[in-house]
C-alpha cells in the first residue's frame, strides 16, 4: 500500500474536486493535513480561522466558482450538506494557500493563508503522535521487549526524547523576521530556549551577523535605594524597583545620529559611549570581541527581550532560535531519518526506569540508543560533497598581512 494518500493536484494545488449526485451528503478528504473547521458563514469572526473554503460551480470553468458560507458542517475530514448538492454540481475544497488558489472571483473569496506550504516537504517526516502509536504496536506486549507500559508512560518519555534531540540533532532552529524598534528591545518568542544566530539584513537581502557585547549588560533587579543604600520595600514587604540607568545610557550613547563622530582627542577609553563611531574595535590593539560594525545585543532576562544597540534602530532583524521541539504537542514532528532514534531512546527509558531489570539487557538498550542518536546525528547533518569541495577550493589562496 502506498504512503503518498494525496495525489498531486492535492498536494500542489491543495485542492480536492468532488460532484454531486442528487444523492450524496457528504464528501471525505484525504489531505495529508486535517481540515480545522470553526464556522460555517463568513459573518463570524471564527470562519477567518478555517484553513480551508468550500467552493460549487454548474460548470466547473474559471470564474464560474462561488464561495460555500452556509448549509454544511464539518466533522473530521468529512463535509456534510444540509441537502444533497445537485447532480453534476461541481465542489472543490480549497486549502489556504499564499496565492489564494484558483477559485472564488474576489480577493475576500479566495482562500488566503499557509497550508498548502506548510505541508510541502511533510512526507521527510512523520509526528509525534505517530512514533507513540508504532511504538505500542511494535515493541509492546507479550513476547516483547516491553512487556506492558502505560500509554502515558510512552508519550511522556516521547516528548522527552524530543526535547533531548531538539536541542543538538533534529532540524529544530526557528527563525522570524522583526524589526528593531525605536525602544531597541523585541520579545523572546515563545517557544525559545536559546538562540542560535542574530543578523541584520542589508538592501540587497545580505545578512551581517550581530554579536553579544560584554560592554553592557542587563541588570535583573533595580531595587529603589534610601540615602544610605538601603534597598526600599513597598507596604507588602517587597523591594520596589525602578529603571535602569545603565540600559537608559547605553540606549542613549549617541548611535542613533548617524555621522555623528567624537573628536579622537577628546575620547577618552575609559568612556564607551558612541564605541563604534569612536574606534573601539577598529584600532590596532583592540580586543577581538568588540571588532564587530554590525551592532550587538544583551538578552534581558528581567523583561523577556532581546535588547539592541542603538545603530540597529529600526533594521530589519533575522532572529534564529532553538525551540524544544514541543511547542505544537503531539503534532510535531520528527524527521524520518531519526524515528529508530526516538523508538531505541523510549525503549530504554522505560525499562531503565523500572526495578529488577536485568543490568545487560538496561546496557545494551544504552549502548543502542547511542548509537542509533549518531547514526541520526550523521544522516541530518546534510552535508554535501560539492558544498566541501567549494569551500576548500579556498585553501591555496594567498594570505596578505
Amino acid at each position: 500500500m502506498s504512503l503518498l494518500t494525496e495525489n498531486n493536484r492535492q498536494y500542489y494545488e491543495g485542492a480536492q474536486g468532488f460532484k454531486g449526485d442528487g444523492v450524496v451528503t457528504t464528501f471525505t478528504t484525504t489531505f495529508n493535513t486535517d481540515l480545522k473547521w470553526f464556522a460555517v458563514s463568513d459573518a463570524v469572526a471564527n470562519y477567518a480561522l478555517n484553513n480551508f473554503k468550500l467552493y460549487t460551480s454548474a460548470n466547473g470553468l474559471p470564474g464560474s466558482w462561488s464561495e460555500v458560507t452556509a448549509d454544511y458542517s464539518v466533522s473530521g475530514n468529512t463535509i456534510t450538506f444540509t441537502t444533497a448538492p445537485a447532480d453534476g454540481l461541481f465542489i472543490v475544497v480549497q486549502l489556504k494557500t499564499l496565492d489564494g488558489g484558483n477559485y472564488g472571483n474576489t480577493y475576500s473569496e479566495k482562500a488566503h493563508g499557509e497550508t498548502v506550504e506548510e505541508n510541502y516537504g511533510s512526507y521527510a517526516y512523520t509526528k509525534i503522535n505517530d512514533i507513540v502509536n508504532n511504538f505500542m504496536v511494535a515493541y509492546v506486549g507479550v513476547g516483547k521487549l516491553v512487556q506492558s507500559v502505560k500509554r502515558t508512560d510512552v508519550i511522556f518519555h516521547a516528548k522527552r526524547a524530543m526535547q533531548e534531540f531538539s536541542y543538538d540533532t533534529l532540524k529544530s532552529v526557528n527563525s522570524q523576521e522583526l524589526s528593531v524598534p525605536s525602544g531597541l528591545s523585541v520579545a523572546i518568542p515563545q517557544d525559545y530556549v536559546n538562540y542560535v544566530n542574530i543578523y541584520w539584513v542589508d538592501n540587497q537581502g545580505i545578512k551581517h551577523i550581530i554579536l553579544p557585547t560584554t560592554l553592557t549588560s542587563n541588570p535583573y533587579e533595580i531595587p529603589l535605594q534610601s540615602y544610605n543604600g538601603q534597598p526600599i520595600q513597598d507596604n507588602f514587604g517587597d523591594n520596589t524597583e525602578g529603571t535602569s540607568i545603565t540600559e537608559d545610557r547605553w540606549a542613549d550613547n549617541g548611535l542613533k545620529d548617524a555621522g555623528q563622530n567624537i573628536n579622537d582627542t577628546a575620547f577618552s577609553w575609559d568612556h564607551f559611549y558612541d564605541w563604534q563611531s569612536s574606534g573601539i574595535g577598529q584600532r590596532y590593539g583592540m580586543e577581538p570581541q568588540h571588532a564587530n560594525i554590525n551592532g550587538s545585543f544583551t538578552i534581558n532576562e528581567r523583561e523577556g527581550k532581546f535588547s539592541f544597540s542603538a545603530d540597529l534602530v529600526d533594521k530589519i532583524i533575522i532572529l534564529e532560535y532553538i525551540s524544544d521541539g514541543l511547542s505544537t504537542n503531539m503534532d510535531t514532528r520528527v524527521p524520518k531519518m531519526a524515528e529508530e532514534a526516538m523508538y531505541a531512546y523510549i525503549s530504554h527509558a522505560i525499562l531503565a526506569s523500572r526495578i529488577n531489570q536485568p543490568e545487560y539487557v538496561i546496557n545494551r538498550l544504552k549502548r543502542e540508543k547511542s548509537a542509533k542518536l549518531r547514526n541520526a546525528k550523521i544522516r541530518l547533518s546534510n552535508i554535501k560533497l560539492n558544498e566541501i569541495v567549494q569551500v576548500t577550493r579556498g585553501r591555496s589562496k594567498w594570505l596578505k598581512h
